[in-house]
């Protein structure tokens, strides 16, 4: 039996000193079966540039 798909939502705004190690810390889950859902809404910093990377 595949384990289940855990979806992280990830709201943003203007997180650019944040938003980075946010995702590693998701990522660095032990649970290997994740998806993270990133929503930027409207930030007017780098926050949508560090996330596309």
């Amino acid at each position: 039996m595949t384990a289940p798909l855990i979806s992280v939502l990830l709201p943003v705004y203007n997180a650019e000193p944040y938003v980075g190690a946010a995702i590693q810390s998701i990522l660095r889950q032990d649970y290997g079966r994740l998806e993270v859902i990133a929503i930027d809404d409207g930030s007017t910093d780098r926050s949508l540039e560090i996330l596309e990377r």
